[in-house]
């Protein structure tokens, strides 16, 4: 296993709310310079937390931001309908998509006629995100924007588990989640590792310890320690789930 090719960026903040506007100001800038380089922005964004925090970043402080020209998939999905409560795409659209002015179309859920057909909800997936960036390689998200289990899983990639190793095609099944829902559809760790751009968003102190041991001892056991592009990876942190790390400038 290798290590991170470019050491991660650390930025902690006093509070959620300081968080979120740190993150919306970064989401900005990141949306901004894709569209000029690329002409669209293309993210994908986990469940949990995360979508909260995002929301309250952009919405109603967008300004500057065109939605039209960007394109939400998600980092990971729970095999339920698309109107479930357990729905990592109804609660990225309550938080955010549906609430801007960013075409349905260009929000990309599962097909949940397919669910009794994990596999087959998997190439339909694969097949939306052929359609945007095209068949011939690796997805490259413009920006990946994650959060990080307790148990230092990303997406829907647990520690331990033989998926993490799956090279085989940029979205997977999982059908054994330790976490439940146990069956869902994953991005795999190549396509992670062609992003742009990665954001973590973590808080609180239960993901402290965890945390520790991927940034500061580059623990590879942990799924989240293996996003590992070329390019940026930033995390975004609070003070409790900061306090075992060095201690930092707080961010702006």
């Amino acid at each position: 296993m290798t290590a991170p090719r470019v050491p991660p960026t650390v930025k902690e903040y006093g509070s959620i709310s300081e968080l979120s506007a740190g993150l919306g100001a970064y989401v900005a800038e990141v949306s901004k310079a894709a569209i000029a380089a690329r002409g669209q922005f293309i993210v994908a964004v986990s469940g949990g937390s995360l979508p909260a925090i995002l929301g309250e970043a952009l919405v109603g402080h967008d300004a500057g931001i065109e939605w039209s020209k960007w394109h939400v998939f998600l980092a990971d999905e729970r095999l339920v309908a698309n109107t479930h409560e357990d729905s990592n795409y109804k609660q990225v659209g309550q938080a955010l998509t549906w609430r801007v002015p960013i075409a349905a179309a260009q929000v990309h859920a599962i097909d949940d006629t397919l669910l009794d057909d994990a596999a087959g909800v998997a190439r339909d997936y694969t097949a939306q995100l052929e359609a945007v960036f095209g068949a011939a390689s690796l997805p490259a998200f413009d920006l990946l924007l994650l959060g990080m289990g307790p148990d230092g899983h990303t997406c829907s990639l647990f520690p331990g588990h033989a998926l993490v190793d799956s090279l085989a095609a940029p979205v997977a099944v999982v059908l054994d989640s330790p976490k439940p829902p146990a069956r869902r559809i994953t991005l795999t760790l190549p396509v992670l590792n062609a992003a742009h751009n990665v954001a973590f968003v973590s808080t609180g102190e239960q993901k402290a310890q965890v945390l520790h041991n991927i940034l500061q001892n580059n623990d590879q056991s942990y799924p989240a320690a293996r996003v590992s592009p070329a390019s940026s990876v930033v995390w975004f942190l609070d003070v409790p789930a900061a306090s075992l790390l060095p201690i930092l400038a707080p961010s702006l």
